[in-house]
Order: structure tokens, then sequence, then C-alpha cells
């Protein structure tokens, strides 16, 4: 029995976004019912496709689901369409990106018959604001929201990476709604209603640069492909044999890399210490370590650097995914039946250890219903919704209670998801080791003038949180440590595999002193990884995950398509691990371990060439910034200097609509011209002809025409473009937020929402140790006396230490 068994979910219309929230529902045992019209799903022809012509995309957004066709043509369609509706307890809605023939339908009068039902939409930009009709694509998306404009070549054009990245990451933030509404219904709440805004939920990956780059009022660009600002190096290198990703993020990571390679003068260069240090010296520090890299193949530098303690990792092929032991028997990779067609897919991410999701699955054929679909239990989901309408000021995680080892982005990602829907997070740092985020610069200057409260991208990170400090090297500070755990709900942290065990605070002792509590663990690789012991950051994660080998152009190198982008696809998958496990503790009782390998995390994005490989052995084609089925596809430059449009056309009225804007009506109405396929032999043409056109306007001028004549376009935009899009501020995505030590602030919302306008932050990122009185007096009850003892000691406080403190701290503690 899986978490979700007797669940019943419903989805509608056509997107990637609602697929991967569905299939996300299935891993865990719901009776997931797709409704396709009679020629199926759009998306069952979504390339790359299986030997047998089966779509791999399809396969891996939908297996384990069912399907009914609805015919909208038959009388009875509505009749058939309403009593599964009206069955479900949760409905899952994509027809705003593409109807897929589905009827219209009145969710208020269904929602007034079932008052539990739990509704999400989703959208390429929402409801209102000025993107709100605009045709879209992927891509084009992907360029709004700043995720391309820095990939690629210096002097262009930026490097697009394929389908569906955008879907995903909105399916993941669907999914973490859904089950935050499920935690609700379990303490007595009715249903709710949600909205998913793609665009924005794809913010999450480029937030951290959009204000980066605000606060240190510097103009990112591009340069160059596996080059990116602000760290250096952090990117794929040629070995002797395969691949190598290299991120060196903290001084003491620079000099062992600088050791391993025989670099002393690099080393010891006052000026190279931090990676924006090095940033304006890349070519020349590329020249001195890239023939270094070349001596020993990438798994001869692997082994070394494990040693050393740097984040490397071979950069696999799709082909070694496959032949990866470990990937199978952690469910990373599981079996899949296609038809006659039996392969190879990627499996849950989230690594419940007590009731864990299935493993593999069949891909319906249009009509099919899976086995287990009859039995349909009803457990407790239903049994809890009361009548009426949520209260909208009561958020869906109210009453949870969460303790946050986390630091860096993708842990603090996940609980500031949490705290953002609710729920207490209270943050645990400490004096002697606060928050990388806060900075990893531990000179005395840095730390007498306080830098660390003036990080910007902790406090987006971490608002709406508590903080305390605690030592927990020390055994007062571990004693107050348990206490708060044994009152929690959910306790998370991103450190090395045992960092907590090794502090006395494995599951094991947790489970003891709180049976419910949930614990996740978000390591790289897994606890019982061979690589369990591997450094790794977000880059490290995308460079291990296959996907670098489908980006770019034939015959190139591995290309990344995002600096850290494993940091937010493991927070988000993080927070949807949690919710389910918590949803699971409610009904029963039992807490549980969750193993969130973050390097799996990323390997959805890959998925479909995982399958294509398992079943027919060829290795993936790329295409660049090129479309396996769309016909023009591609990034073309505008007037003025590094300016991009992204445009496609997705369908043949498209591509005439395009023609004649760009002054070719012959090809409009060329018969030959008809199909994409047909147009492929002339596609270079095609380009040239779309770049005069787009040339002699500017990028913003060009997406207007573009979308005034319904052709999909995106102007490829700087992540700090975002600040003043007329898009977010229309729907009031940002917030301004006064914080001590840096004043007025922007901070982006999440991109669900319950109503017209997003949930208001309610509190800035805590200062080191803000929240010490208030929690130890207030949750544990410690009188003045004991808190200004546990100060004194070292244990609690509010002001970071310098290398030297630390030093001079160890000494007096030992």
């Amino acid at each position: 029995m899986g978490v979700f068994s007797g669940l019943r979910v419903v989805e509608i219309g056509s997107s990637a976004t609602t697929s991967y929230c569905a299939r996300l529902f299935a891993d865990f045992g719901a009776d997931v019912q797709k409704i396709e019209p009679p020629p199926g799903d759009p998306l069952r022809r979504a390339a790359p496709l299986t030997p047998g012509g089966q779509s791999a995309w399809f396969a891996f957004l939908n297996f384990n689901k069912s399907s009914v066709i609805i015919d909208p043509a038959d009388q009875h369609a509505m009749t058939r369409l309403m009593a599964l509706l009206e069955s479900c307890d949760i409905l899952i809605d994509g027809r705003d990106v593409d109807p897929a023939d589905c009827q219209s339908i009145n969710v208020a009068t269904i929602r007034q018959r079932r008052p539990s039902l739990i509704y999400i939409e989703a959208s390429w930009f929402g409801s209102r604001g000025p993107y709100a009709g605009f045709a879209a694509t992927d891509s084009t998306v992907r360029a709004l929201a700043g995720l391309i404009k820095l990939v690629g070549p210096v002097e262009g054009p930026p490097l697009y990476a394929p389908d569906f990245q955008t879907g995903i990451l909105a399916g993941l933030w669907a999914f973490i709604a859904v089950a935050s509404s499920i935690v609700a219904r379990t303490q007595g709440g009715a249903g709710r209603s949600w909205s998913v805004s793609i665009f924005e939920a794809n913010l999450a990956l480029s937030e951290n640069h959009m204000f980066e780059a605000h606060v240190r009022d510097e103009m990112t660009r591009r340069i160059g492909i596996n080059r990116f600002w602000p760290m250096f190096p952090a990117g794929i290198y040629e070995t002797k044999k395969g691949w190598l990703g290299v991120t060196t993020l903290t001084p003491a990571q620079w000099r062992s890399f600088c050791d391993m390679l025989g670099l002393s003068e690099l080393r010891d260069d006052p000026g190279l210490v931090l990676g924006a240090d090095r940033l304006p010296y890349v070519d020349e520090i590329e020249r001195q370590f890239l023939p270094k890299l070349k001596a020993r193949t990438a798994q001869e530098w692997f082994v070394e650097g494990l040693q050393r303690k740097i984040p490397i990792v071979p950069v696999p092929e799709i082909s070694d995914l496959l032949l990866d032991t470990e990937k199978s028997a952690r469910g990373a990779i599981v079996p899949v039946l296609l038809g006659e067609e039996e392969g190879l897919t990627v499996g849950s991410m989230q690594r419940l250890t007590l009731t864990g999701p299935r493993r593999g699955g069949k891909v319906p054929a249009p009509g099919e219903q899976q086995a287990f679909a009859r039995n349909r239990t009803n457990p407790s989901f239903n049994a809890a919704g009361s009548s009426g309408c949520a209260d909208p000021r009561r958020q869906p995680l109210a009453g949870i209670q969460v303790i946050d080892f986390t630091m860096g982005w993708a842990g603090p990602l996940c609980t500031r998801t949490l705290a953002d829907l609710g729920a207490d997070v209270i943050k645990i740092e400490a004096i002697q080791y606060p928050d990388w985020w806060r900075g990893v610069d531990r000179r005395a200057a840095y730390v007498d003038g306080q830098m660390y409260e003036k990080a910007v991208r902790f406090c987006i990170m971490n608002r709406n949180k508590r903080g305390i400090t605690l030592d927990l090297t020390r055994p007062q500070g571990l004693a107050l440590a348990k206490r708060l755990l044994a009152r929690a709900d959910i306790v998370a942290d991103n450190f090395s595999v045992d960092v907590l065990r090794r502090l006395g605070l494995g599951y094991d002792v947790l489970k003891a002193l709180n049976p419910r509590i949930v614990m996740m663990s978000m390591s790289a690789f897994g606890s019982n990884s061979v690589h369990r012991d591997c450094r790794a950051y977000g880059s490290t994660l995308e460079q291990a995950s296959g996907l670098p080998g489908v980006v770019g152009i034939p015959g190139g190198p591995p290309v990344m398509s995002h600096t850290a982008f494993g940091d937010p696809v493991g927070g988000l998958n993080g927070c949807a691990a949690v919710l389910v496990a918590l949803i699971h503790a409610r009904s029963s009782g039992q807490g549980q371990f969750i193993d969130l390998a973050q390097i799996e995390c990323m390997m959805p994005f890959a998925a479909p060439w995982i399958t294509v490989q398992s079943i027919g052995g060829l290795p993936p084609t790329r295409y660049g910034n090129r479309h396996p089925q769309f016909v023009p596809h591609g990034c073309f430059r505008c007037v003025g200097v590094d300016n991009w449009i992204m445009v496609a056309a997705t369908d043949d009225d498209m591509w005439q609509r395009l023609a004649v804007l760009i002054g070719r009506p012959d090809w409009a109405t060329d018969t030959s011209l008809k199909s994409a396929e047909a147009r492929r032999g002339i596609e270079d043409l095609i380009e040239r002809a779309i770049e005069a056109w787009t040339l002699s306007r500017n990028a913003d001028l060009a997406m207007s025409e573009l979308q005034a004549t319904r052709v999909a376009a995106g102007v490829a935009h700087l992540p700090i473009d975002l600040l003043n899009d007329p898009h977010l501020k229309s729907r009031a995505f940002l917030h301004e937020v006064e914080r001590a030590f840096i004043g007025p602030h922007p901070q982006p919302s999440i991109p669900i929402r319950e109503g017209a306008r997003p949930y208001a932050i309610r509190t800035a990122a805590p200062t080191l140790g803000q929240h010490n009185k208030e929690i130890l007096s207030g949750l544990l009850e410690l009188s003045d006396t004991e808190i200004g003892h546990l100060a004194k000691e070292g244990i609690i406080g509010t002001q970071m230490l310098s290398d030297a403190e630390l030093a001079k701290s160890k000494k007096v503690s030992s």
C-alpha cells in the first residue's frame, strides 16, 4: 500500500507540468485517471521517440496512470467526465496550456458538490498580466526566465537546453501545493484551489543570480561554454579519457585543486582566493590547468579529488547511467513497459525508506486502465475534509514545526518553501559554523564588519524562519537540540552523509525521542552510495546527472545549462518528499527517514534519452538550439549588443503566420513546406530569414510583433532584467522586505497561489541567533540565567567567529 493508496486523482488537459504532478501521485499509489481525447494526449507524440515510435517523454511523465478516452463528439461525454470529476479527491488541470479537446467544466460547481476537492490549474504565465495570453514553449519561457542568455559561447547565440525543464519544475511546485493541502485536510481543513504559473515556477532557478546581480550592481554576462558568473572554476573539462566536472567554491577547495595539479603559484596568489577574484583571469588560469587535467583520466582525478575533498566528478554519458548498478538498486532508474517495448526510465526521486515509491511500471495505451486502479479504498483523505472552503487566512502548513539544519541553497529552499506555506521553521546554526551562504570568508575584516549579515542570497533563502545558534559539538547544545527535535514534525539537513549521526543526532536517536518525526538527509549521492563521501554543489549534481551530454551541438563538449542547477531542483524535491512522509505520519503515527540523493533529482531532465538508449542502443542526438519537432526553433540576434529572442513554430498554422510576418508569404502558401519535417530541409534558409527580420528590431519589439500574431517567442533575459519585468510587477511577484543590516530589499514570492495575489512574506531572514531567547525561553522554558550561561560558554551567540577566534575556542573547549 502506498501513501496515496485510495486517493483518486483526475488529470485533464495536456501539459508536462500537470502530467508530472500527477505522476508523482501515481508513484506513491494514487489511482490517477488521465483524461485524453480520441487521438490521445498530444504529448504522446513528443520527441524523442523509441524505435517503436513511442514518446519517451510521455512514458516518463505517465507510467502507472490509467487512461480514459472521452470523445467530445459523444453525446454522453459530459456525463462521463462529470462522473469522474465528482468522484475524485484531486483535480489537476492543464487545459490552459493545451485543452486537448477537454470540454468546458465549471470547477466552482464541482467544488460545491465536493467541498473536500483539491484543485490545481497550471498555465504558462497566470491568468492576468502582460504575458497572460502569450503563445509559449519550454524554450521561450526559459528565455524569459533568464535561464538561457548566460549559457553558450561568448559571441552567441545563447544556448538552449532540451525540453521539458519548465514542466518538471512547475510540476514539482504543483505537487507541493496539493500535498500541503492534504496535510491541511488531515488537520480538519477543507479542500483548496491553487494555480501555478510555469514562468514563475522556473524563477526558482534564476532568483539567486537575479538578486546577487542586484546587490553587487554588476551586469552579468555570458562568459563562455561551461563558465559561469560569479564562480570559477565551476565547469566541465576534458581529461585524458572522459570529461570532468569541477567546482571550487571555498578557498580551501581552490588551494586543494591547485595542489592536486601542482600549480603552487596560483594557489598562493592572494588575489585569487575567491571565485569572483578569479573571474577576470579565466583565460590565463585555464591555460595553466587544462593541460594538467589531460595527463590523467576523469576517473583517476575523481579518486584523488575524493581524498582531497574537492567537488569533482566524472561526467557520465547516458550509456554510463544505464550501466550504473547503484542507480538501479536505489530505484533512480526503473523498468518501464511501453506497449511491446521494454525499457528503462527515471524513477521517483522521493526516496522514502518506510513507504517507498513504486519502482517502475507500465505506460497506459489510450483508454487502458491499470490493474490496480480498480482496488480503490477510501482512507482518511476524504474523512478529514470538512464542508465549505478552506480559510485563506490559515496557511496549509500552519501548526507544523520544522527543525532546519540545512545550509546554502538546496536545503534552505526546501525549508523556506515549508515556511512560506505556514510551517514554523527553526533554523539552527552555530557561531562557530554558520550557514555558508552567509559567506565562506572567515577573515577578521569580513567577520568584524558583520558582512555575513549582509549576504542577500542568505536572506532570500531563509525568510519566514526563526533562527537559533547551538554548538552541537558541546553536550549542552546537543541536549537543547534534542529537546527541540522531540516536539518537531520534520527535521532536514543537507550536510555530508553521517554528519548529524556523528554528532549524536542520527535517525535511530531521533526516532526514539519522537516516533512521529520525519527526518530527511539531502546528501549528494545518497547515504548508501559508493560515492557517499563525494563533496558536491549544485553544479556537481548537474555535471553527474547525464544532462550535459544532451545539451549543445553534435561533436561538442558536454554543456552545463546552469551554474548550480542541482540546488533548487534538490530543494524542491526535498520539500515534496517530506510532505509525502508527513502525510503518512499524520495518518499512521509513524515517522520515517528519507534518503534523498540530490544527484538523482537531476536525472528526470535526462529521462527520455535514458529510455531511448535503453531500447535502441543509440546515443542521444544533440540539436543545439534546434528542436526535434518544431521547425523553425532557435535563438536569434536582435538590434543592439548581445540582444536575443527565442522563437518557435509549434504547429503548421503558427509556421504560416510566422512566414507572413517575416515577409515570406510564399513560404506560408507553399504546400511542400507544410510539415515540420519538410521544412527541415531548408532550416538554414528559414533561420537566416528570421534573423534578417529580428536584426532590424529590438528584442521587446520583436516579441510584441511575434506574439501579436500568436507566434511563440520570448526575449532572452538576463536574471537581473527580471527585477523590472512588467509581467512580474503586474502580478506582485516581487516583495520589498525590510531587514537589519541591509534595509529594504526585493524578495520573490512562491509561484503557487490560492488567490489572485501570492502569499505575503511574514518575516525577513533571521540575523545570526536572532531568536535565541524567544525559542529557548518560550519553547524550552529556560531562565534568563540559563540563557546567559549558554552565551558566556559560546554555546549560543549572535556573532560569527573568525578563523582566529574559532581556533582559540577549540583550544578552550578541548
